[in-house]
């Protein structure tokens, strides 16, 4: 009997002993019960631009949306979210994809920006060093061309994208959109249109606002697709790239249609006269959107994602 009794005590230590390890060595995760906000929405998903390769400001951001909602429908990573254009880069955001899959929704939409286009050591890069950048990002999002659409619980997303980038042909800043991505566009907006039903247009760089005491236009046919979406009110354009910091302002709606600015994940600039060109670099910020959507019914959440504040709160209706 005192035998049995030593068994057993031995089996309870070694249990506890593994059970302990499994403890100090595996971190607990994030669960279901840490969100904050349980959503009845149609629709929920949350958009982050420039994230420059920050993976530590990337993995808050994804803690972070997973406590707000774990069942987030779609995220949107809206250009830049590499600094330059490598496969070291691509495979630190592939690895913090990979390893967060449990907080992460089933759909990623990835877009191209700017810096995808970059490799500082190679300088401006010639017709085939564009399409090397091209390859290698259309590998990472798992898409054909840099332009490309989905649907999502009957919502239609459209992300545009430009074909060039810090080439001798076009600078390192605006983006350039084809004519052939721009009848594309246009076929796109009509796919099971219904009068009044948000579409959600991606494109890293802004059409044109004023910042500071600057004014920004992001892209080279600036005017053509300004023209493609003043057709469509019921079109929701979301722009990165300018790393102007979140506010009411980053929202413009009826122009006809509405535009809003994403915020930045790697760094915000604030306007600051004592700063060199006019600008302070805020690397402690990081900032993005979350969305819900209920029948034509958008209510868009600016988020502090560091303080895990919410900064304002926009609801609309697409009519």
């Amino acid at each position: 009997m005192k035998k049995i009794k030593i068994i057993i005590i031995t089996i309870i230590v070694i249990l506890l002993s593994v059970m302990s390890a499994i403890y100090i060595y595996k971190p607990r995760p994030i669960t279901k019960a840490t969100a904050t906000v349980k959503s009845n929405a149609d629709l929920a998903f949350a958009v982050l631009g420039d994230v420059h390769g920050n993976i530590d400001s990337f993995q808050r951001s994804i803690n972070d949306l997973y406590r707000v909602n774990p069942d987030i429908d779609a995220l949107v990573l809206n250009g830049d979210t590499v600094d330059q254009g490598i496969e070291e880069q691509y495979d630190s955001v592939k690895k913090a994809l990979s390893e967060n899959k449990y907080l992460l929704p089933e759909t990623i939409i990835k877009n191209i920006g700017n810096h995808e286009f970059f490799n500082y050591d190679a300088g401006t890069n010639s017709s085939q060093q564009v399409q090397v950048f091209i390859n290698r990002y259309l590998e990472f999002a798992g898409e054909e061309k840099v332009y490309h659409d989905t649907w999502v619980k009957g919502y239609h997303f459209i992300s545009l994208g430009s074909e060039d980038g810090n080439s001798k042909t076009l600078d390192s800043i605006k983006a350039f959109i084809s004519k052939e991505q721009q009848n594309w566009f246009k076929e796109k907006l009509t796919e099971n249109y219904q009068k009044g039903k948000p579409i959600f247009v991606f494109l890293h760089q802004p059409l044109g606002f004023k910042y500071g005491n600057k004014t920004y236009v992001g892209v080279e046919q600036s005017d053509q697709i300004k023209e493609i979406l003043s057709k469509y009110p019921e079109v929701i354009l979301f722009s990165s790239h300018t790393h102007r910091d979140l506010d009411e302002n980053s929202i413009v709606l009826n122009s006809p249609f509405t535009m809003i600015n994403t915020g930045a994940v790697g760094y915000t600039l604030i306007p600051d006269e004592s700063s060199q060109r006019g600008m302070r670099r805020e690397s402690s910020y990081i900032k993005g959107l979350y969305i819900e959507v209920n029948g034509n019914k958008v209510i868009v959440k600016g988020r502090n994602i560091k303080e895990e504040q919410w900064i304002f709160t926009k609801e609309f209706l697409k009519e």
